[in-house]
């Protein structure tokens, strides 16, 4: 469309005739004003495209953290190729004003109007471009979404969620996924972990009869599992804690009596003479 606008400029100026010397200068300052816009318009450009390759490496290398910033560089991006396309308009109207204004040499016409088309198709070239570099863009972002959330359905994703919760001191939280955990994959094999985990998120928050149930479950239903030494040591703990050294030290002798050769049966002994 601004191709034909062009020619048609063109064809008016070469029926036209020849203009005055005085004319011929407005031209010329007119020329000058527009070859000065197209320059800008290079450099917006290149702008355009440097902030959009900054935003798509950044979104790629850490994606969590800079998805909100991406989508604002695509956003900043679109307004930037809107504000070009109003500039192109304007150069438009600029060749209308020309064609009023003076009368140029039909060669000089000439002249300017392959200029003119080599630039303007450039720039609607370099337009192209970044646009498919942000529908490019907006594709990666949107796949590198899609393995995320798929990641984040496996068991072991889930469990490690839960752990690096607790680990954060959001305790509730932690529990509510352990106890998710539990609905959705009952027999993992980190069923046990997760039950013994749900237990520790209630003994520091001090629950602790909450958490000797919960190290019961580990202990009665996981028998030999990993974790059962540790959630009997620390079922011992909250008997202590609750007063009963009574239960406290009948399940710290059962755990040395059943894992004798576990860390926690030392730790067991040593506590054992705390209570005594």
């Amino acid at each position: 469309m601004k191709i034909a606008k062009l020619f048609c400029v063109i064809a008016l100026l070469t029926l036209a005739g020849c203009a005055t010397r005085s004319d011929l200068d407005v031209v010329q300052r007119d020329n000058e004003e527009l070859k000065s816009r197209l320059f800008q318009l290079e450099k917006d450009l290149n702008g355009v495209k440097t902030e959009a390759r900054a935003s798509v490496e950044g979104t790629l290398k850490d994606f969590q953290t800079e998805r909100e910033t991406e989508r604002k560089g695509l956003a900043d991006m679109q307004a930037s190729m809107d504000g070009m396309k109003v500039d192109t308009q304007v150069l438009a109207g600029k060749i209308d004003d020309l064609s009023i204004a003076a009368k140029k040499p039909a060669e000089d016409v000439a002249l300017l109007r392959d200029d003119l088309e080599r630039r303007l198709t450039g720039i609607e070239q370099r337009l192209g471009k970044v646009e498919t570099g942000l529908d490019d863009a907006v594709k990666k972002i949107t796949a590198l979404e899609a393995a995320r959330a798929q990641e984040a359905q496996t068991p072991e994703a889930l469990y490690q969620k839960g752990l690096d919760t607790y680990r954060a001191g959001d305790f509730p939280t932690a529990r509510d996924t352990f106890n998710k955990f539990l609905e959705l994959y009952p027999k993992n094999d980190l069923a046990a972990n997760a039950h013994y985990w749900v237990g520790e998120t209630y003994y520091s928050e001090k629950k602790y009869e909450q958490a000797i149930l919960e190290f019961q479950n580990v202990i009665k239903n996981y028998p030999g599992k990993e974790k059962v030494p540790a959630a009997m040591f620390k079922q011992a703990v909250s008997f202590a804690e609750i007063g009963d050294n009574k239960s406290a030290r009948y399940v710290l002798r059962k755990l040395i009596e059943d894992y004798p050769a576990s860390e926690e049966a030392k730790r067991a002994k040593e506590k054992l003479k705390e209570l005594k």
